[in-house]
C-alpha cells in the first residue's frame, strides 16, 4: 500500500525519525495538546484495546506502579483507548480498589479514533473496533525514536520498555550504540569506523575490547 493510500484509509504509522504527529484530545486530566504537554520531556504514548478488560488491567496497574521509574528517566506517560472519559474514570477507580494503584498519568478518550488513526493503532485484521497495544517513544525534540506493537492477547513488558528508553538515552548522551541484551552498566558498542584512521585508532585504543576492526566495545565512565 502506498503512503497516500495508507493515509487515505487511516492505516498510516509514523516512522522512526518522523516528527510525532501533534493532536489535541480529551483526557482524564483535561484537554491535552501533545507537543505542548510534552514540553522538554520524553513521552511514551501507548494504546490499549479496552477498559475493564483483563490484560489491559494488568498493564495499566503495572504502568501506574512503575510510573516513578519513568519519571526518573524524564519520561511522561500518556495512554489511549477508544473508551469514553466516564469509562476511563470508572476503570481507574476500580483498579485502585482491586489492585491498589493510582493512575497519575492522563488517559486519552479517543471515542472517534482520531488519534488512533493518526498513529496507526487500529489494525483491521486484528480488530476494526479497538486499538492494538502500540507504544511510541518520543524524544524531547518530538521525534519518534521507537515504536513497538503487541497483539491484543499479549501484555507488554515494562522492564523491556524501560530498557529501551535507557538505551535510547544512553546512545544519545554518549554517541554510542548498544549491543544485544544491553543493560545499564554493560559495555557499549563503539560506532563502526568510517576511515582508515578510524580503523587504526580502534586497533590501538587501550580502553576498547576489540573483536574485529568493525566491532569494538568499551565501558562507559561514570564522569562521561
Amino acid at each position: 500500500m502506498s503512503d497516500a493510500a495508507a493515509q487515505a484509509t487511516g492505516h498510516s504509522i509514523p516512522r522512526l525519525g518522523d516528527t510525532a504527529p501533534n493532536f489535541i484530545a480529551a483526557t482524564t486530566f483535561g484537554e491535552v495538546s501533545l507537543h505542548e504537554w510534552a514540553g522538554d520531556s520524553w513521552v511514551m504514548l501507548f494504546s490499549h484495546p479496552a477498559d475493564f478488560t483483563p490484560v489491559c488491567s494488568t498493564e495499566l496497574a503495572e504502568f501506574a506502579r512503575r510510573s516513578g521509574d519513568f519519571e526518573q528517566r524524564n519520561v511522561k506517560l500518556i495512554g489511549l483507548s477508544v473508551d469514553s472519559i466516564h469509562s476511563h474514570l470508572a476503570w481507574h477507580q476500580n483498579l485502585n480498589q482491586i489492585m491498589s494503584c493510582e493512575i497519575k498519568f492522563p488517559m486519552i478518550a479517543d471515542n472517534n479514533m482520531a488519534v488512533a488513526q493518526l498513529y496507526g493503532m487500529v489494525h483491521p485484521m486484528a480488530s476494526s473496533t479497538v486499538t492494538v497495544r502500540a507504544v511510541f517513544i518520543i524524544d524531547p525534540k518530538k521525534i519518534v525514536r521507537a515504536l513497538v506493537y503487541y497483539p491484543l492477547n499479549v501484555g507488554r513488558s515494562v522492564d523491556e520498555l524501560l530498557r529501551l528508553i535507557d538505551a535510547l538515552q544512553t546512545a544519545d548522551k554518549h554517541a554510542v550504540a548498544l549491543p544485544v541484551n544491553w543493560q545499564v552498566g554493560d559495555k557499549v558498542v563503539v560506532p563502526a569506523p568510517k576511515t582508515i584512521n578510524d580503523v587504526m585508532e580502534r586497533a590501538s585504543h587501550p580502553e576498547y575490547e576489540r573483536l574485529d576492526f568493525y566491532l569494538n566495545k568499551r565501558e562507559l565512565v561514570a564522569a562521561e
